[in-house]
């Protein structure tokens, strides 16, 4: 579509034209016509190109491109290499992925292509490759940054004769960009390869213009699933959209977040006592004893499906609604999935829609099936996350980026106290359902500005879930948008 401007400019350029005789402004505005419609068919095709094949009907106005290094040929002489291991699930390791390309680039060095986590709790044996192009990643930064497969043989060689000493350390989470460039850098200067062993907020939120921008271009241009994955994405996205709209709930009551987020509301006394058994044989969880009634009370919690089918049905969803459930295993399995089965009889999983064979690949590959829901996920109508984890908040900040996709973000504080007053008998649903819209209103996903708190990094609000400098707004002054009321924080 041309703007206004363009035509305007058309308009200029035809009435100079028609200053010549007849003939020759047939032919120069022949011509123009032809070198304008180029020019748009160009642009068009070029728009078509940079826009992912997930959505490309709701891509924005504006679009983040990779900044450009200086020095000959695009850079300066490299300062050395980052090898990063990045660790927690698929969202978790995505934002940190993020992170270190743009520390990278900070300190001008070569990046070595992460490596996976294999430790944690989830087990998944997935390499890089294995989720994420490879080559694309690498050629889609090589204006930015360096990144290579893996060492090259004369630096191996020389680590193994023992004549460079590779440097291990954990970075300081929530690191400015100071630190990198006065503590980290002489570190890789002196040791050649420093090597960093963990990967997840190791960068304030509230960085310069260029490293946000950057990491906005890793996130939702640079780091492209493989064929497999997006293949089999986009054939989930197709089947749903045959059937209408559709909700994706990001049910987040598997077992893992029970034991960690010490929640244990519906639960048997057994079922209790194994969530807390978990917890205590989790070395890197740190709190152990937890109240989890308190936790409820305070917000912290996991909604629980049957709490779910609560807000669901009191935000106006009716039993027609299309589900699709981005989870693992729901913990108690089948009994605690009855009452939301009852009330929305449409819901959906990849397994239910895919065959056995389509996901045989991905079986025992935890960080591949999240991957999946996270495409269907970017791709649905609605997206409401049981729980504001790591998932939660990187398929919100990828919704914003993709036009500001409506995104309900529960305020489960409100929400239980809600909930049991209406157990108690305190208010009726309709007065529930009222409240629950009312407490709402201003949690879809619209633009705010990000909460900055300079000095306390922690309590900020996360960049990858609002990357304010990222997006585009046009209709709406960005000094003007309302901030949304604060989800309550998590342990996570």
């Amino acid at each position: 579509m041309v703007t206004t401007s363009r035509r305007k400019e058309t308009q200029c350029i035809v009435s100079r034209v028609t200053r010549f005789s007849p003939s020759v402004s047939k032919i120069l505005l022949l011509s123009t016509s032809i070198l304008l419609c180029t020019c748009v068919v160009q642009l068009t095709t070029l728009g078509d190109f940079w826009q992912p094949k997930v959505l490309r009907n709701n891509w924005p106005s504006c679009i983040v491109t990779a900044p450009n290094s200086g020095g000959p040929n695009g850079f300066s002489d490299s300062n050395g290499y980052l090898e990063v291991s990045t660790n927690g699930g698929l969202n978790q390791m995505r934002a940190g992925i993020c992170d270190m390309v743009a520390i990278a680039k900070l300190m001008n060095v070569t990046l070595v292509v992460p490596e996976l986590d294999k430790s944690s709790l989830w087990g998944d044996p997935s390499d890089f490759g294995d989720i994420f192009d490879t080559d694309h990643f690498i050629s889609s930064l090589k204006s930015s940054v360096r990144v290579i497969k893996e060492l090259p043989k004369s630096v191996t060689d020389k680590i193994q004769d023992k004549k460079l000493t590779k440097y291990y350390l954990h970075p300081g989470s929530w690191s400015n960009e100071s630190y990198y460039v006065n503590y980290i850098l002489p570190l890789i200067q002196t040791h050649t390869v420093v090597h960093f062993n963990k990967t997840d907020t190791r960068l304030v939120n509230s960085a310069s213009l260029e490293t946000q921008r950057l990491r906005c271009y890793v996130d939702f241009h640079a780091l492209r699933f493989t064929s497999n994955i997006e293949k089999l994405g986009r054939k989930l996205v197709k089947m749903l959209r045959a059937r209408g709209p559709f909700l994706v709930l990001h049910l987040r009551y598997e077992m893992d977040m029970l034991s960690f987020s010490g929640c244990a509301e519906g639960c048997t006394k057994e079922e209790a006592e194994e969530l807390t058994s978990l917890r205590h044989s989790v070395n890197w969880w740190k709190v152990k004893d937890i109240d989890s009634d308190a936790s409820r009370k305070m917000g912290l919690c996991p909604l629980t499906p049957e709490e779910t089918t609560l807000v669901l049905k009191g935000l106006g969803y009716g039993r027609d609604t299309q589900l699709y459930i981005a989870a693992g295993n729901i913990y108690g399995g089948s009994k605690r999935m009855a009452a939301l089965h009852e009330a929305f009889p449409n819901i959906v999983r990849k397994e239910k829609l895919l065959s056995d064979a389509e996901l045989v690949p991905f079986r025992n590959r935890s960080s591949q099936m999240a991957a999946l829901d996270y495409f269907v996920s970017i791709a649905s109508d609605v997206f409401i996350p049981t729980y504001y984890g790591n998932m939660a908040k990187v398929v919100e900040g990828h919704r914003r980026y993709l036009g500001y996709k409506k995104t309900i973000l529960l305020n489960r504080k409100a929400i239980v106290e809600q909930i049991d007053q209406l157990k108690n008998g305190t208010i009726t649903m309709g007065e529930f359902s009222l409240g629950l819209r009312e407490a709402h209103e201003e949690r879809t996903g619209t633009p705010f500005t990000r909460r900055q708190n300079p000095g306390f990094p922690k309590e900020e609000d996360y960049f990858y879930a609002n990357p304010q400098e990222c997006l585009c707004a046009p209709d709406v002054p960005f000094a003007s948008r309302k901030r949304l009321p604060h989800p309550v924080h998590s342990f996570s």
